[in-house]
């Protein structure tokens, strides 16, 4: 096999090994790879505390569509999704413990964070669901938890959706709604 292969010119030797290469990393990902294809900001700000008795927090719900009906009805269209969070604010935090994705039945698919994180002021965090991914369905949707020191604040969270096929491309966003809001604790924060 080695003479046959040293027979091949260089040109096409380069070709052959990577194509070779290609293959062989097929299905071998790299689990911290996986989880940036999933959370592409990389921008994460992970702390330690905690949400409670922070002056509001709320519970945003947020559809996401994995895939669309075409055609007859039975054929989908799969296409990304990527959650926004964008913190409005130009000069307060947001802290955000919560990003559940749910398929169309209602059932967890995933749990984006297991530790709390900080969105800065005008800063935003993404976080993705593949158009490979097969279980979310039409009527997926996230469920965001955030929280922050100041009453007034007012992030954006929103779905985008964008699938290409050939020649035929498909995008749009979602706005998420609020769920639930809780402003029990309108201390202003200790300076």
């Amino acid at each position: 096999m080695l003479q046959i292969f040293s027979a091949i010119n260089s040109k096409w030797q380069w070709v052959i090994l990577s194509a070779l290469g290609g293959l062989t990393s097929l299905g071998c990902e790299n689990p911290a790879r996986q989880e940036r294809k999933l959370m592409p900001s990389r921008n994460y700000h992970y702390v330690e505390h905690s949400t409670e008795g922070l002056a509001k927090q709320e519970n945003v719900y947020v559809p996401v569509y994995s895939d669309i009906y075409h055609q007859s009805g039975e054929q989908r269209f799969l296409l990304t999704a990527t959650l926004s969070i964008r913190n409005t604010s130009v000069r307060d935090s947001m802290y955000v413990d919560q990003v559940d994705y749910y398929n169309s039945e209602g059932v967890m698919q995933r749990a984006y964070l297991s530790q709390t994180i900080v969105i800065g002021p005008l800063s935003s965090v993404e976080f993705v669901v593949e158009n490979t991914e097969a279980e979310g369905g039409a009527g997926a949707n996230f469920i965001v938890h955030w929280a922050s020191d100041h009453p007034r604040m007012k992030p954006i969270i929103q779905s985008v959706m964008i699938g290409t096929t050939s020649q035929q491309g498909i995008s749009f966003v979602v706005d998420g709604r609020v769920m639930e809001t809780d402003t029990t604790n309108t201390q202003p924060p200790v300076q």
